[in-house]
């Protein structure tokens, strides 16, 4: 819509009346594997921070694409996974703006990033991009490695995150491949959390929360001591856990030195 006097105001605006900004997106794609959250980090191949291991992410293409149309383009670029594949969750997380974060403060431009947290089941072994030396998962709790920027800032954030929201939301299905069974989904629990929750309440809570969870109609293998085959699930339409998980006093450090 033209607004009264826009458009000659807009001709006599200087875009160089201001700073420069950039603005970019960095993702904390995670996924449970061998039993750990593991989180996926790229090694950089270009400068700044060259060598340094860093979360995926990029620039928004000016004018052209929002936020959250650039993270869902990354996140495709990153790990080949279309951001409206069923069971994927990605959400934003926070905006970050110190204007120490990023070195090319020294050359006068300020970068401001604004992070996101992707969860998927199943995720395959990472082709690194066209900007990377290098790519690979690790388990967030045994990080050593120093990132790049004030990316070990935004996975604990992330993964903070995902540690309280599993207690009051059914997230944690997104890490699973469906069909899967109950003990396979308090297997989240424990991977999330670093503890697992009691197996009998566990078991009685998400079956009496309303859409947490739905039969599939299925049973699993029979397990290696005997026993009867686990009956299996699928996502249910639920979003809250209404009164919430209790996450266990004890649990892992933040992740990263």
């Amino acid at each position: 819509m033209t607004r009264p006097g826009e458009a000659a105001w807009l001709r006599r605006y200087d875009p160089q009346a201001f700073p420069p900004f950039a603005v970019t997106v960095d993702l904390a794609i995670l996924t449970v594997r061998d039993g750990s959250l593991q989180a996926l980090l790229v090694r950089r191949d270009e400068h700044p921070f060259r060598g340094w291991w860093a979360l995926p992410g990029g620039h928004l293409h000016h004018g052209a694409e929002s936020a959250d149309a650039a993270a869902r383009r990354e996140l495709v670029e990153e790990t080949g996974i279309d951001s409206t594949a069923e069971g994927l969750h990605l959400e934003q997380l926070a905006t970050y703006s110190d204007p120490q974060r990023d070195p090319r403060i020294g050359a006068g431009l300020q970068v401001v990033s604004i992070g996101y947290v992707a969860l998927a089941p199943g995720l395959p072994e990472p082709v690194a991009g066209t900007d990377a030396a290098e790519a690979a998962w690790w388990p967030v709790d045994a990080l050593t490695e120093s990132l790049a920027f004030d990316h070990a800032r935004i996975l604990v954030d992330a993964v903070e995150r995902v540690r309280a929201k599993v207690e009051y939301s059914t997230v944690a299905t997104s890490f699973l491949t469906e069909p899967f069974s109950l003990t396979e989904l308090r297997e989240v629990y424990r991977a999330v959390w670093g503890v697992a929750p009691d197996p009998a309440n566990f078991r009685r809570k998400v079956l009496a929360t309303a859409g947490f969870v739905r039969p599939a109609e299925l049973v699993g293998s029979p397990t290696t001591v005997g026993g009867r085959p686990p009956e299996l699930y699928r996502r249910g339409d639920a979003v809250l856990i209404t009164p919430p998980l209790a996450r266990p006093a004890t649990g892992p450090a933040a992740p990263g030195p």
